[in-house]
């Protein structure tokens, strides 16, 4: 739980950063940006999904990121990428995440213990996240959604029995599911990209979903990604 007085910085500059974005929609249209988009993310040769890349050139182009870095999650590739504000990326790292497939949190779930939660309720929800810098119990963390208790934080051991680390350590996503629902990253990943991109400013989180078409997650008031159909 964050500390009265982190939790209230941390809302306010959500707050200020609402303030910032038209009050009817909070993707522009592209057809702003002119007849084609142009812009590009960069990902300086890193190894992405075409779904990532595709979201990540609609964000870049419509700076639909408000001038703030930005994080791109694939849950299907268990990977994360960090982006600075112009859409240049600062780094990425495979990452673990919820237990189960879905893409929606189940309601009221920030508000429960652990210990209540079952394991088809484990999921990391699909969306569009104000992210800031924040604190839990034990440690600095990444919040993206504070009601829903979702975040990024560094690796943890949890029960022994979940391995985790052996886990983010392999070639393989298809161990990258056992958290609660948080995303868990290497600690010098952590360290060197998640927490210096957040320094001192919100950002935005993009999680890709996995059950549901992209499209359908980050179109709103008809706006359309290039290269990804449409919902």
């Amino acid at each position: 739980m964050l500390s009265f007085a982190t939790a209230i910085g941390w809302r306010l500059a959500l707050c200020l950063v609402a303030g910032a974005m038209p009050a009817t929609a909070q993707s522009p249209d592209p057809a702003a940006a002119g007849p084609t988009l142009q812009r590009h993310a960069n990902f300086a040769g890193e190894a992405a999904s075409s779904d990532a890349r595709a979201v990540a050139d609609w964000i870049a182009a419509s700076t639909d990121n408000r001038g703030l870095p930005f994080v791109i999650i694939d849950k299907l590739a268990a990977k994360v990428f960090v982006f600075d504000s112009h859409g240049v990326i600062q780094g990425a790292a495979p990452a673990l995440l919820g237990l189960a497939r879905g893409d929606d949190s189940v309601e009221g779930i920030g508000q429960r213990k652990l210990a209540t939660i079952g394991r088809a309720e484990r999921t990391t929800p699909a969306g569009r996240f104000v992210a800031a810098l924040g604190h839990d119990f034990e440690q600095d963390i990444l919040w993206i959604d504070y009601d829903a208790a979702l975040s990024m934080h560094r690796v943890i051991v949890g029960n022994s029995a979940d391995r985790r680390h052996a886990r983010l350590a392999s070639p393989t996503s298809l161990d990258n599911r056992i958290s609660y629902g948080c995303i868990n990253v290497p600690a010098r990943f952590y360290d060197r990209v998640v927490a210096p991109a957040f320094k001192g400013t919100v950002g935005i989180v993009y999680i890709l979903p996995e059950t549901r078409p992209i499209a359908a997650v980050f179109a709103m008031h008809g706006t359309s990604i290039p290269g990804i159909p449409g919902p």
